[in-house]
């Protein structure tokens, strides 16, 4: 875990262990890609990320010091007001220790899903994990097993041929493919 710059209220042991993490964002929205396409949820964005991919749709998350350093229960509070699916997101938002956040959640009877490069240690009792591995920063070995969808951002052809064993890596990804562009096809 790293550390942030905080205010004199928090110390880096509460970030360190997950009482506090960078928040870039949260709000209510429709599920806009992927297997829960359609479906309400809340959405998490942590600030926080090295990964640093230039197409990066919001790279004014990498920062983590220009995002408040939240409580987590402040987070639980919001988050319970508007959905029952909740999508942490980044960032990368395992850049930071999730289990207390993905606990607290749970404990509130939400269904919480993570969006990360699994480039980091997985932490926190998912229900639901995107992988979406970057070129720069391969997932760890352990996300292969746990990955229930596998995002891929195909830039050009070397993304893709570098990418091209994963699907079969990855034992629980649904058979289906999803494109941006809306047309969907079986594995």
């Amino acid at each position: 875990m790293k550390d942030i710059q905080t205010s004199n209220s928090y110390k880096q042991s509460d970030i360190r262990e997950g009482r506090v993490v960078p928040l870039m964002e949260e709000f209510y929205t429709i599920q806009g890609e992927g297997f829960h396409t359609g479906k309400a949820a809340y959405f998490v964005r942590i600030g926080g990320c090295d990964v640093g991919c230039h197409w990066c749709d919001v790279k004014e998350s990498w920062n983590p010091d220009s995002h408040p350093p939240t409580p987590i229960d402040a987070i639980v509070t919001n988050a319970v007001k508007y959905s029952k699916t909740i999508v942490v997101t980044g960032g990368e938002p395992l850049t930071w220790n999730m289990h207390p956040l993905v606990s607290a959640l749970k404990a509130k009877g939400m269904q919480v899903y993570v969006e990360t490069s699994g480039a980091y240690k997985l932490t926190g009792d998912w229900d639901w994990i995107c992988l979406s591995p970057k070129k720069t920063a391969k997932p760890l070995e352990a996300y292969y097993n746990a990955a229930h969808e596998l995002k891929v951002i195909i830039y050009n052809k070397t993304t893709l041929s570098g990418l091209k064993n994963m699907p079969r890596r990855c034992t629980k990804v649904a058979n289906y493919f999803y494109s941006q562009n809306g047309v969907n096809a079986k594995k």
